[in-house]
């Protein structure tokens, strides 16, 4: 039985599924599809699963999505898989249209997070249609997380049924990777700086993150407490969603914020395990598997009262929460953060327990598989 799994870019592939496709290749034939990429080589040699490149665009694009969506019938129509499963707006959109036109028995897409409640005028309406044409065209649709389920079902994109699996993330944790190992705290004591309070913010360096915010409250606070850090790790989206002129300024120009770059692996673990505060003040997000991934290495973290971060964090036990777009309440939050060590260190004693015993990756593949088996079974080979 034949089943492909599609994203828009090849980063989101090698992110989503490191290691799934590998297990899901045990039962399945399975096909990783998305835009081609330097991952695309790296996910052959580490999944051993054959890969198709079809080229697509995350922003709209009207004549290329047209080119990729016909690209994607070719491909379905070759390939004649028993499902499509699909993860991330654009190759939702086009993979869950042209498997509907292909007549592929199964359509699985996953919501990992919505754009168009944040978003206004004629952008979000169209949001909204492209994300209603993706649903009517899938058998099955899942969203991450309980938020997503209810903004999919309040904003009438779609009266089909939706099935969060498990506690709503779909990566999960490997505790056992995600620990504070020897390795790792060898490298986070290069790192650290014990006279000195680390805050740690990982993802895109992107407006839609609140970054802009995040600077603003640091820079603040830096003033008011001269031994705080930031350190910021991640990539920049100029083209896509820039930041500010001022907070690019203020990451130029304040000493206490170290822009460090895109890092993986080990390297990046160390980070997590020289910080003291972990912060992600994102307008939205489907599941952020960044707070997961602090949590497991036993960082409080500061979040936004967003969908999927208020399902990890709860207030006082593993962080805080704060409004979204609200520069002053997250500075009184990374204020309290530095003051008051005895909260800190109760919820940072939460933190790691907290995760492992609703997002251990195990725990969610399994989930996973289990859908599979139950919408698959009927299948013929």
């Amino acid at each position: 039985m034949k089943i492909i799994r599609a994203t828009t870019i090849p980063k989101s592939l090698d992110v989503f599924c490191r290691g799934l496709l590998k297990k899901l290749s045990e039962k399945y034939e399975v096909v990783a599809l998305s835009s081609p990429g330097e991952e695309m080589q790296a996910i052959v040699e580490r999944e051993g699963v054959r890969t198709i490149t079809v080229p697509m665009e995350r922003h709209i694009s009207p004549w290329k999505d047209i080119v990729a969506l016909f690209r994607l019938i070719l491909v379905f129509r070759q390939e004649r898989p028993t499902m499509v499963h699909s993860m991330t707006p654009k190759a939702g959109l086009l993979c869950m249209v042209a498997a509907w036109l292909t007549r592929v028995p199964v359509r699985v897409h996953t919501f990992t997070g919505l754009v168009f409640p944040t978003a206004k005028g004629l952008q979000r309406r169209l949001l909204m249609l492209t994300d209603s044409i993706t649903c009517r065209c899938a058998t099955y649709i899942i969203p991450e997380g309980e938020g997503v389920k209810r903004d999919l079902l309040n904003y009438g994109i779609t009266s089909k049924p939706l099935r969060v699996l498990g506690f709503g993330n779909v990566m999960g944790v490997d505790m056992h990777i995600y620990c504070r190992r020897p390795e790792v705290m060898e490298k986070a004591r290069l790192l650290r700086d014990e006279h000195n309070f680390t805050f740690l913010f990982v993802g895109r360096i992107v407006r839609d993150k609140g970054i802009n915010e995040l600077c603003d409250a640091f820079d603040r606070l830096s003033k008011e407490f001269p031994q705080v850090r930031l350190l910021l790790v991640g990539w920049r989206e100029d083209g896509l969603d820039p930041v500010s002129d001022k907070t690019r300024a203020l990451i130029d120009s304040n000493p206490s914020i170290d822009y460090v770059g895109e890092i993986w692996g080990d390297d990046l673990l160390a980070y997590y395990a020289a910080a003291d505060c972990f912060v992600l003040p994102s307008y939205r997000e489907g599941f952020p598997n960044t707070v997961l991934e602090a949590g497991a290495m036993g960082l409080p973290s500061i979040v936004t009262d967003i969908n999927g971060s208020r399902e990890i964090i709860v207030e006082n036990e593993n962080g805080m929460i704060v409004p979204p777009r609200d520069a002053d309440a997250l500075f009184v939050a990374m204020r309290r953060m530095v003051n008051d060590d005895r909260r800190r260190s109760y919820m940072a004693s939460n933190a790691r327990n907290m995760i492992g015993c609703r997002f251990e990756q195990g725990f969610v593949r399994q989930c996973l598989f289990d859908f599979y088996d139950t919408i698959l079974g009927g299948e013929k080979e």
